[in-house]
């Protein structure tokens, strides 16, 4: 009932763990799938290590969280060995997720990161393009983002999907160019903002960037909004993330588009084995209401 597929990758169920929560262990991404995710992703990786920033990097409000953590991560010749692992041992698909500053950094990073075999490769582009004048990112430059994915694809077979970014003023412009370079699918959306909190009391703001990314309930309608518009827009899989904390926030990014849904900050709100409670209650809603499968419901929003 729950089973699922990404560009040919299958998964028993459409719960992935999202980028940037449990680190790129190779232990803790296996520990991850025994609580029942039907994929699991890697924090990014970087071709050099990153420290990232001080703490505090993490706080939680009322409607979500903010982060800064800063893409810390042991870079790629540590990293490959922990993906190793999670790939022989966690019995669920592996995403690899990579960052760089320079769109032919992806290509070499790819080719690297390959090694370690994972199932798909998911290019974070939300980092600024360091080879642009003002730093802009990827993500809001359809030629640079295409300019990243073609150096990818160049260098790997493994299927390539592209995490996008809705802090930009057309984000299915950017996804077409990604497509016509060869993407895989789309994974959206990233955190948004930045967002900043201060601490009245200390008169500053709490994270030690002053600003992070936006992520949590709050920013749910604009993920379905946009796995909608990218499902319409491009026809390409789209693994839909953002505010997903239970089975019905699931549901309706897979009406909106999404053949599969990835959960960050709902493992705060509801503990590791979110991933399974949210399949039970995927699976509690889909035989009320008379789906059989997850391809009958995905996209039907849009009849």
């Amino acid at each position: 009932m729950l089973e699922t597929e990404l560009a040919g990758v299958k998964l028993s169920n459409p719960t992935i763990l999202a980028s940037g929560i449990v680190g790129v262990s190779g232990a803790s991404l296996c520990n991850v799938a025994r609580h029942g995710a039907g994929a699991v992703t890697s924090k990014s990786i970087s071709l050099e290590p990153r420290k990232g920033h001080p703490n505090p990097v993490i706080i939680t409000y009322a409607q979500g969280m903010m982060n800064a953590v800063g893409l810390s991560n042991a870079g790629v010749k540590d990293s490959i060995p922990e993906i190793e692992y999670a790939v022989k041992n966690s019995g669920a698909p592996v995403i690899a997720s990579i960052v760089e500053f320079k769109a032919e950094n992806f290509g070499t990073l790819a080719k690297e990161i390959s090694k370690a075999n994972p199932a798909i490769i998911e290019l974070n582009i939300s980092c600024p393009n360091v080879s642009h004048e003002f730093g802009k990112p990827f993500s809001h430059d359809p030629a640079a983002a295409e300019w990243a994915v073609r150096s990818a694809k160049r260098n790997t077979k493994i299927p390539v999907f592209v995490k996008l970014s809705p802090n930009t003023p057309d984000l299915v412009e950017v996804a077409c160019a990604v497509k016509s370079a060869g993407a895989d699918g789309i994974t959206a959306i990233n955190t948004i903002g930045p967002g900043m909190q201060i601490d009245i009391r200390a008169r500053k703001p709490v994270l030690s960037n002053k600003c992070g990314g936006v992520s949590g309930p709050a920013i749910k309608p604009i993920a379905v909004k946009c796995v909608y518009d990218l499902y319409r827009g491009t026809g390409l899989p789209v693994i839909g993330t953002g505010g997903v904390t239970n089975g019905a926030d699931a549901i309706e990014l897979i009406m909106a588009g999404a053949s599969a849904a990835a959960i960050g900050s709902g493992v705060y709100y509801r503990g590791m084995d979110v991933f399974s409670k949210v399949c039970r209650e995927m699976r509690g809603f889909m035989e009320k209401e008379g789906f059989s499968s997850i391809r009958e419901m995905r996209g039907i929003a849009h009849e």
